[in-house]
C-alpha cells in the first residue's frame, strides 16, 4: 500500500499538500479495508503497526520533499 502511494506520488506529482493529502487519504482508506479483513477474522491492526503505518506515511511525505506535511492531516481519515 505504501508502494503504490509512492508511485502515485511520482506519477501525479502533486504540487502541494492538499493534492498531497488526497493521496495519502486513498492510501489510508486502503488500510482502513485492511483493519475490517482483520477485524472479520477477528483481529486488527496493533496499536504499534499502527504507529509504524503512521511513521511511514511521514517518511513517505518527507521523500517526496514535504517536509511541512502535518502527521495527523496525511492520515486523517483513518478508523484504525
Amino acid at each position: 500500500m505504501l508502494l503504490r502511494l509512492c508511485e502515485r506520488i511520482e506519477v501525479e506529482q502533486p504540487s502541494d499538500l492538499k493534492p498531497l493529502y488526497a493521496l495519502t487519504q486513498a492510501a489510508t482508506e486502503e488500510f482502513n479495508l485492511l483493519d475490517r479483513e482483520f477485524a472479520a477474522a477477528g483481529s486488527g491492526i496493533e496499536t504499534v503497526a499502527r504507529e509504524w503505518i503512521c511513521d511511514e506515511f511521514r517518511f513517505v511525505a518527507s521523500a517526496y520533499g514535504f517536509t511541512d506535511a502535518h502527521a495527523e492531516e496525511l492520515t486523517s481519515g483513518r478508523d484504525w
